[in-house]
């Protein structure tokens, strides 16, 4: 576990993976209490998973994080290669993320009254941070003058800027006022500590529970959607978009599209431009 835990560190994984890796591992050990780790064969690992999907009944999301975590141990540090059938893990099937409307951000924004806890919705919204990166977010961070934010190792340990609003650099300036914060942007409650990951979700919960949007599946990753929605409905182009995001691929960013209606509404339908093909009086040659 330790040497694990090491090799990890030095391949600058992030705290949260390092924890989820080492508590995986953890559990196949306890399993296999009696044998001995020199022992350890992909055979094990197979029926482990097995006893993880059959037996406990785990999500595919589950049993592809144990069997991440235990073929990491096997290639780095018991230096035995760990090739699992492909099969075990088809492509994950593709689903779009549910995306706010304007008008619903708009509502969940007036709909807090709290000064501190609506800067962060706002903040989420017109930067499209992510939760993390909003809770690690510090006060050196603000660039009025280039109306900047800089996202200090980002997700993949990588720095990026995003935009800073000017509505909503006014209203971080009546919030600063009002708590003065000194090293994060939002303090938690124990004094140099940031807002906690779990504050930040709650109060995002409770807003949407105020407007009775609870069913539609929203959490605060959705408003990061939205964001990056609302700029390609807007025109923005998917590289910029993608530069905002920290997306390493533009095939992750590309997904937005399908999210955009009104990208699919300005799509002209082929038919309606065959040759000879006039449309009635009134009627619309975009579907």
């Amino acid at each position: 576990m330790e040497r694990t835990s090491q090799y990890m560190f030095l391949g600058h994984y992030s705290q949260d993976s390092i924890r989820n890796y080492l508590r995986e591992l953890r559990y196949f050990f306890v399993h296999y209490g009696d044998v001995p780790v020199q022992q350890f064969c992909a055979d094990h690992v197979v029926q482990y998973l097995l006893y993880l999907n059959k037996t406990l009944g785990c999500s595919r999301t589950k049993c592809h994080g144990a069997a991440q975590s235990i073929s990491f141990f096997f290639r780095n540090v018991l230096q035995k290669p760990l090739v699992l059938p492909t099969l075990i893990y088809p492509r994950k099937a593709t689903k779009l993320p549910p995306v706010m409307s304007q008008q619903e951000i708009k509502a969940l924004i007036d709909t807090i009254q709290n000064v501190k806890h609506r800067t962060v919705v706002m903040l989420l919204y017109s930067t499209g941070m992510r939760l993390r990166e909003i809770s690690k977010l510090k006060i050196t961070d603000i660039d009025s003058k280039a109306m900047q934010i800089k996202v200090v190792q980002g997700k993949g340990s990588k720095d990026r800027f995003t935009l800073l609003s000017q509505q909503v650099l006014l209203e971080l300036r009546a919030y600063y006022l009002i708590y003065r914060p000194q090293e994060y942007l939002f303090n938690g409650a124990q004094k140099g500590r940031p807002l906690s990951l779990r504050s930040i979700q709650h109060l995002v919960k409770i807003a949407l529970a105020r407007l009775g949007l609870q069913s539609k599946r929203y959490s605060v990753h959705t408003i990061r959607h939205s964001f990056a929605t609302h700029l390609v409905e807007n025109g923005t182009d998917l590289h910029t978009v993608k530069e905002l995001l920290g997306h390493s691929s533009l095939q992750t960013t590309s997904r937005y599209l399908h999210l955009s209606a009104k990208h699919r509404q300005s799509v002209v339908n082929p038919y309606d431009v065959l040759p000879g093909e006039e449309q009635p009086s009134g009627s619309k040659t975009k579907h």
